[in-house]
């Protein structure tokens, strides 16, 4: 029996998997390392986080992403964003140094069991552990604009759905959202000759601005504080202070989560965009039908009336929506003993652990709890230190009297208080 299953490989999962091995924990890894970033993000996409807040963790710091820009003879900047291909190449070396193998296969069922958890594999075979970290990132939780559901995948799909984007490379596009997401995608698009247009609920785009160097005069970082997730006082704190915000009523964490880091694009995007895509402001999709072609979409326009437009594909870049029903790989009767606040979304203690014992839940499902910094991959130091030291409290008190394995290299980690 295994002390921990982490399911999903991404840099959540395999930062917590980095941290369990170091603590002396029996863990097995489950998931296609780097998968999401692999297979389901554009070629020539960049990250909009900073380089040095785009690190997975491990407990003694020694496999960052600048080691490993060093180690392929790689330079830029703090402010420069980084590219798909050399975050994803990062994560791949990251899991072959930090984390004892990954098995790439996909769990398809947790479900509880004497002792612990059984967890059962595509191809039918069952493990058991002592506890389970689910760490399944954002994909399980795309969402689609309800008058767009239930159409054919050939004519609409989420932005999550493309590792490529040349399919559509001369065809007539329009993608709905005003985010980072849609905005780099709208410019992808145009870039390799497709006829695309964006749908913006809002009146206006926001941009991010550029941040200033982090060697910068002093005044600058105390004025504007840049925490990895944007510049800012407050934007600082949801990045490096996730345990207190945990602390906050639940209304004020709902009322911040709901506004805080909301849709805008990186500045490094915008000359790509402005004046190369058009944009259609204060639209929303009201109905959508299937036409020869493509599809015929009704809008609703924000300061009054209607509009009609038709268009060869959708590509909704229209976010994530975290909820209880959609953590799939949990068997129905475990989801149903999951304790949910006021957004449907499982609840998780100061350390991850579920209300189910032993089940602990990590990435952008715990932003409710945690912050805004869940949803990004700077939120993975955080919960992977927190989560391991639960880990390891849930197999102190676990039932027969579960050894507690010895950390390696000597650095065991505090017991958690409560």
């Amino acid at each position: 029996m295994y002390d921990l299953l982490v399911v999903g490989a991404g840099p959540y999962g395999l930062s917590i998997a980095a941290h369990a091995a170091a603590a002396g924990l029996r863990v097995r890894v489950f998931g296609r390392p780097m998968g999401f970033w692999r297979d389901h993000m554009p070629r020539g996409m960049l990250l909009t986080s900073r380089p040095w807040a785009s690190d997975l963790s491990d407990p003694e710091g020694r496999w960052r992403l600048d080691v490993f820009r060093a180690f392929r003879g790689l330079t830029a900047g703090d402010a420069e964003p980084v590219p798909l291909e050399v975050f994803t190449g990062y994560g791949m070396w990251f899991a072959r140094h930090a984390v004892p193998g990954t098995d790439e296969r996909t769990v398809t069922r947790v479900a509880p069991r004497a002792g612990g958890f059984a967890a059962v594999t595509e191809d039918g075979e069952t493990y058991a552990a002592r506890t389970v970290a689910l760490a399944v990132g954002l994909l399980p939780f795309a969402e689609l604009p309800a008058a767009l559901r239930g159409l054919p995948r050939a004519l609409v799909s989420h932005s999550s759905l493309h590792a490529r984007l040349d399919r559509f490379r001369d065809r007539d596009v329009t993608v709905l959202g005003g985010g980072q997401g849609a905005l780099e995608t709208a410019a992808l698009l145009a870039e390799q000759g497709t006829r695309v247009r964006l749908l913006v609920r809002a009146d206006r785009l926001r941009w991010e601005k550029a941040p200033p160097p982090r060697e910068g005069p002093w005044w600058h970082s105390a004025r504007s504080p840049d925490g990895g997730l944007g510049p800012g006082r407050r934007d600082r704190w949801y990045a490096e202070r996730p345990g207190l915000y945990r602390r906050l009523p639940e209304r004020a964490r709902s009322r911040i989560g709901a506004r805080a880091l909301g849709p805008a694009g990186s500045w490094w995007v915008r000359e790509r965009v402005e004046h190369r895509v058009e944009v259609l402001y204060g639209r929303e999709v009201a109905g959508a039908r299937e036409v020869p072609g493509g599809l015929r979409l009704e809008t609703v326009v924000r300061r009054g009336g209607s509009a009609v437009l038709e268009t060869g594909h959708v590509i909704a870049a229209t976010g994530f929506r975290p909820a209880l029903d959609r953590l799939r790989p949990l068997s129905p009767e475990l989801r149903a003993l999951l304790a949910t606040g006021a957004d449907g979304v499982p609840e998780v203690g100061p350390e991850f652990e579920s209300s189910y014992p032993g089940l602990f839940l990590a990435g952008p499902v715990t932003a409710g709890c945690f912050g805004p910094a869940m949803r990004f991959v700077q939120g993975a130091a955080f919960t992977a230190g927190t989560l391991v030291r639960g880990v390891r409290r849930r197999l102190r008190t676990g039932p027969a009297g579960w050894p507690l394995p010895a950390a390696r290299d000597g650095g065991a980690p505090h017991p958690a208080r409560r």
